[in-house]
């Protein structure tokens, strides 16, 4: 089975195609970017494309990142995830982006509790908790930065993404200093790896924002139904 995977929920643009078959990617590029992903994506796919020696038609699953990351980066992944899957009839997946920080860390057998954390700014964070054993402890949540250190407290940690920094910054002292592991992105191998192992059908690919937009409409301007 051949996997594509997206991810252009944070600031990289990046394909890979896993061929689970011999267990191995066979083509993978991440171009490192704040914005303009729009732009870059459809040429990166194919040029990975091109470079696994397959077509389109061959792919068996289109992994995609769904969040929480970028408003605008989250839509041009999913909405070329979705693309594809329509022309080529294969399933779509969606793979949470907390989740594709810690899988390489589960998978490495780490002892301690794995926390994926990114910025969400004005001091909060979105993150969760994952056991040694790949456990859920905290399912995906925004929080404040001691929000979050409450809800992994008394834990030895190892806090991986781009939030690892805040919450490291906030640690109280007397407690073991967890490690560290700030990658920007997550690492688009396991994005496949991970599409590859969830059941078609189980995870659509919808926006993972858990937060509302700032945007909001203005009550007071609404003019009356008639």
């Amino acid at each position: 089975m051949r996997v594509l995977a997206i991810d252009t929920a944070l600031t990289a643009c990046a394909a890979a195609v896993l061929d689970t078959d011999g267990q191995a990617i066979i083509a993978s590029e991440t171009l490192a970017m704040q914005r303009g992903h729009n732009e870059a994506l459809v040429p990166l796919l194919d040029r990975v494309i091109e470079h696994a020696g397959i077509a389109f038609a061959d792919l068996a699953r289109i992994a995609v990142t769904v969040g929480p990351g970028s408003y605008t980066g989250l839509r041009v992944g999913i909405a070329a995830a979705r693309a594809i899957a329509l022309v080529t009839g294969s399933p779509a997946i969606g793979v949470s982006t907390l989740a594709a920080l810690a899988a390489p860390h589960v998978a490495a057998s780490e002892t301690r509790t794995i926390v994926a954390a990114i910025d969400a700014r004005h001091g909060h964070v979105y993150f969760q908790a994952t056991g040694p054993d790949g456990r859920a402890l905290v399912a995906p949540r925004l929080s404040t930065i001691d929000g979050a250190l409450r809800a992994i407290a008394a834990r030895p940690c190892l806090i991986v993404g781009p939030g690892a920094e805040l919450l490291a910054a906030a640690w109280r002292l007397g407690r073991e200093r967890p490690g560290i592991d700030s990658r920007a992105c997550p690492d688009i191998d396991w994005v496949a790896r991970l599409g590859a192992l969830t059941p078609p059908g189980s995870a659509s690919p919808k926006p993972l924002y858990l937060r509302q937009p700032d945007a909001r409409p203005q009550d007071a301007a609404r003019l009356p139904r008639q």
